[in-house]
């Protein structure tokens, strides 16, 4: 039996996102949640907690981008003008996140306080960015002779602004969620409360995009209101509430995992319905997975070297958590 590359490449490039997306979306939501922690011991903590891991979840955004480009190259070119602006405000947020992070160790008084700023304000901005970007995508990107044809401001939208406001809170929830799993005392009970406010506004903006999602483009609308598609993406709106109920019964019975897994599970599930209205597009409304992909060969060459470095990606980042399981406290740190 042939093997269909690019629907397998495509298959990889999503899971890549996804992994980047809830793996760093918990170490970004641990910064917007910091201008609500003000003593310097808490913040201390909350950095500890994702300090072994939080670079190594970013290995997910350059396998997600270069295979992009490597795998997807039409895609790659309409995509990066139409989204230059949030894309690149993106990624200078998380090089300045990434520098206020190691920054804030060495330095005191007011000049901590500023990296604390920078830390919280670049994980902020990149989530921000992250979401109009993927609001744009979703709304259409409007392509003639295949090449990106609209303006500079077509990404930016009343839809793009709320996408990127869901991220926001979307991973605040994730970073509330990590906090109640890796901390104790008051700091793992403050984290709970956030973790309750973040999850109502999750929920309530999953609702209102999901909504405005199938009158952004009439194939959205049909797979998503008529029969016979109906009957299996009604199933992705029955286990969002499954996790959601499960991420309050857990948080309310102080069970710290149950409400981390349950806040993921939202995130995947979500992340499943825009594959499900974007299916078979790579660029919506007109460029698909086979109109994007590269030549077969290429496609074969690069799944070798994907086929070696995946698994070798995924052993050593579950070896770093593994390592580093366990709650963190400001006097030992790891235990």
């Amino acid at each position: 039996m042939e093997l269909d590359l690019p629907f397998i490449w495509a298959g990889l490039i999503a899971f890549a996102v996804l992994a980047y997306v809830v793996l760093d979306g918990f170490d970004l939501g641990v910064g917007i949640l910091f201008p609500f922690f003000k003593d310097r011991q808490d913040r201390d903590v909350m950095t500890n907690t994702v300090a072994p891991v939080w670079d190594g979840n970013e290995t997910w955004l350059v396998l997600g981008g270069g295979g992009l480009l490597a795998v997807f190259p039409l895609a790659y070119a309409i995509i990066l003008p139409a989204l230059y602006a949030p894309l690149i405000a993106m990624l200078l947020a998380l090089v300045f996140r990434g520098v206020a992070f190691e920054f804030r160790w060495r330095a005191e008084g007011s000049g901590r306080q500023l990296w604390d700023v920078a830390f919280a304000g670049g994980s902020i901005v990149a989530a921000l960015m992250q979401g109009i970007a993927l609001g744009a995508l979703v709304q259409g990107i409007h392509v003639e002779g295949r090449a990106y044809a609209g303006g500079w401001w077509d990404w930016l939208s009343p839809f793009s602004l709320l996408t990127g406001a869901a991220l926001v809170i979307g991973y605040a929830l994730l970073g509330a969620t990590w906090l109640n799993l890796k901390t104790t005392g008051e700091l793992q009970v403050r984290s709970r409360r956030f973790a309750r406010l973040a999850g109502i506004g999750t929920l309530a903006l999953i609702g209102i995009v999901s909504l405005w999602t199938p009158f952004l483009n009439d194939a959205y609308f049909q797979r998503w209101f008529t029969w016979p598609t109906a009957n299996f993406t009604a199933v992705v709106p029955g286990l969002v509430a499954a996790c959601a109920l499960l991420l309050f019964l857990g948080l309310q019975d102080g069970k710290p995992l149950q409400p981390f897994l349950a806040a993921l599970g939202i995130f995947t599930l979500s992340f499943a319905g825009i594959g499900i209205s974007f299916y078979p597009w790579m660029v919506p409304p007109t460029v698909t997975i086979r109109d994007a992909a590269a030549p077969d060969d290429s496609l074969a060459f690069l799944l070798v070297g994907a086929a070696v470095l995946v698994p070798i990606i995924l052993a050593y980042t579950a070896h770093a958590y593994w390592v580093f399981r366990g709650k963190v406290d400001s006097e030992s740190g790891y235990h």
